[in-house]
């Protein structure tokens, strides 16, 4: 791959990957959020039965 093809590649998919990488850092306190609170839920419902 010479220089030309990958700065075309750079070009065209440089961004997405920024903003990708972005949401999933920004999300990632919601994420384990979430994760805690369906672990708390299955312990509930299995103490229920």
């Amino acid at each position: 791959m010479d220089l030309d093809q990958m700065l075309t590649a750079a070009a065209n998919y440089g961004f997405p990957m920024l903003v990708s990488c972005y949401l999933l850092v920004r999300m990632e306190n919601k994420i384990d959020k979430l994760c805690a609170n369906i672990d708390a839920l299955t312990r509930v419902i299995a103490a229920a039965k």
